[in-house]
């Protein structure tokens, strides 16, 4: 097993002073050193719009200055980590919701703006699983109450009871919405039938194991410790022991020189390289710390 050392961890600092966007500084600095959460709010909030939503590249493949879920979601992270309540979240949300219930991947508001190839404007307006289930995730742990959370939640426990195929980001999502759900049988035997739809189907990282779905890069799949990025997640039970610390020994050894960690997916433009590296690097060392790592 493989410990990441001091002096690993310090280049890791250092990348993240060297480059990091001023709001993964704030993170790192609360996260790690037990920094004060008030700079990191006042970065946040640079990215807030006035209908309660986030945008404007806080979630860099987006470039748009309008509020998407899937930024959202991000600040939603931002705001569990600095003990901050999720303000106006909800009525955004209430605002975007597709009829039938659900929340857009992308929301058309980005359509004249910069996106990433994969950013794709849907000409139906509908709701996905992928971003309902992650923000309804992060609601609950955030302990938000509200009848959109409920709707939003049957909306997306239905989605997942059909599916018969998955894709990894999509099992990514639904790992948030089961490790949060206060229904904690019907979550543990869901999870359980989802890790199987991972498994059998190869969706994840292990040595040359994986099939990649269509329309995906081979890099896009999860390992399993992003599935399971704690040990008291509910897909840790997708992996054996030896896996898992497989896992966690690759991503120690994926540092890069500089210290920092590079996202997998695709680059598309330079801004995103830079800003990806610095969330993710972040990103790596939460996950190390939590299962021990250093």
């Amino acid at each position: 097993m493989k410990i990441l050392s001091k002096e690993a961890f310090d280049r890791a600092e250092e990348f993240v002073w060297r480059s990091a966007r001023i709001l993964d500084r704030r993170r790192f600095d609360l996260v790690f050193h037990d920094g004060p959460a008030e700079p990191v709010l006042a970065a946040l909030a640079a990215y807030r719009n006035p209908d309660g939503g986030y945008g404007n590249a806080l979630e860099p493949d987006g470039r748009g200055p309008g509020s998407q879920p899937i930024t959202t979601l991000t600040a939603l992270h931002v705001l569990h980590e600095a003990k901050a309540a999720p303000d106006g979240v909800v009525e955004y949300l209430e605002s975007i919701t597709a009829d039938g219930g659900g929340v857009p991947f992308v929301h058309p508001n980005i359509r004249d703006y910069p996106r990433a190839p994969w950013w794709q404007v849907s000409d139906t307006y509908e709701g996905s699983l992928l971003p309902t289930a992650n923000l309804v995730g992060a609601l609950w742990q955030a302990g938000v109450t509200h009848p959109w959370v409920d709707s939003a939640a049957e909306f997306s426990w239905a989605r997942i009871d059909a599916l018969t195929t998955t894709h990894p980001y999509e099992a990514l999502g639904v790992v948030g919405f089961l490790d949060n759900a206060p229904d904690r049988s019907r979550a543990e035997e869901t999870a359980a039938r989802i890790g199987r739809l991972v498994r059998d189907n190869g969706l994840v990282r292990i040595g040359a194991e994986g099939t990649v779905p269509a329309g995906y890069n081979p890099a896009e799949l999860h390992s399993p410790h992003e599935y399971a990025s704690t040990p008291d997640s509910l897909a840790r039970a997708w992996f054996t022991d030896d896996e898992l610390s497989a896992s966690l020994d690759d991503l120690i050894d994926a540092q890069h020189e500089d210290g920092g960690w590079r996202v997998r997916w695709e680059s598309w433009t330079p801004a995103t390289e830079h800003e990806w590296a610095g969330w993710f690097t972040v990103e790596c060392l939460r996950t190390l710390k939590a299962y021990d790592r250093w």
